[in-house]
């Protein structure tokens, strides 16, 4: 997801992709503890990721 896209997103779809993000974070990182994954830079993509999504939303937070 690029930012462009992230900053058009509204505060209540921030929280649901911020949720989504992060359960599937969740679950990449445990399926790389139990077996290797065959990209782990997944892992390093999805918490970028949250880290821009948390980003976009504190900063609408504030602007309110």
């Amino acid at each position: 997801m690029k930012n462009i896209e992230i900053k058009a997103l509204t505060l209540d779809e921030l929280n649901a992709k911020l949720a989504a993000e992060k359960e599937n974070m969740q679950k990449i990182r445990f399926a790389h503890a139990i077996s290797p994954i065959e990209n782990p830079m997944r892992i390093k993509e999805s918490r970028k990721l949250i880290a821009r999504l948390s980003t976009e939303l504190r900063a609408k937070q504030l602007a309110k």
